[in-house]
């Protein structure tokens, strides 16, 4: 029986994220856990997260789950970011004057400019940015967008965003004054800022691709 391992860090709705992934695959084992070495020998790893980097970091530290992370990452077992989870995957983040993330993606999380102005209604943008929103898929297929539409909508909740230092580990984009990237790919690797258990059909189906995923590139 499969088991997926959903990290547990005191930071993000976990349960959400474990009734999502047991709706979509009722005969995986889903584990909510803090416990490295249950982390490390799951078949798949989920790695959610709401709030600041900052306190998402230290956390993982307390626990030694930082190191957790890693091994998984460098395992070739499939591993799913979601929101600061993507994030803290990153090199840094601008949160606090400077935050060090696990530099697993080389990349950092900026702050959304306050001000900007919507080029669709002459407005304001709000920070954070909050609701739903288009996801454009980068060229070429990945496992984990099989059977959801290009530009589906998907709901966001983040004030800071990703910019990875190589184009090749975008898996998507959204506009939000400006274009950002709302998925990211490194071999093993998927993460989204996104939180696909809170965005009905689209969301479960990329949780479904991703407990059907081996980790690679390859088509189903």
């Amino acid at each position: 029986m499969s088991t997926i391992a959903v990290i547990d860090y005191g930071m993000g709705n976990l349960r959400s994220v474990a009734k999502a992934l047991e709706h979509v695959a009722p005969n995986a084992t889903v584990l909510v856990t803090a416990d490295a070495n249950k982390i490390l020998s799951a078949e798949r790893v989920v790695f959610p997260g709401v709030g600041a980097l900052r306190g998402c970091m230290a956390e993982l530290q307390r626990l030694r789950l930082d190191q957790a992370i890693k091994k998984v990452a460098a395992s070739g077992k499939p591993l799913l970011g979601i929101c600061l989870g993507m994030q803290a995957l990153l090199d840094s983040s601008e949160e606090n004057g400077g935050t060090q993330g696990l530099g697993v993606i080389p990349g950092q999380s900026l702050h959304f400019a306050v001000g900007q102005i919507d080029a669709v209604n002459g407005e304001p943008l709000k920070v954070p940015h909050m609701g739903w929103n288009q996801v454009c898929q980068a060229e070429g297929s990945h496992p984990l967008w099989r059977d959801i539409a290009q530009d589906s909508r998907f709901y966001f909740v983040h004030s800071y965003y990703a910019e990875p230092v190589k184009q090749v580990n975008n898996a998507a984009m959204t506009h939000y004054g400006q274009d950002f990237s709302s998925a990211l790919v490194a071999d093993n690797i998927f993460a989204v800022q996104f939180h696909p258990e809170k965005s009905q059909q689209a969301g479960l189906t990329l949780l479904r691709n991703f407990t059907e995923w081996d980790g690679t590139h390859s088509l189903f």
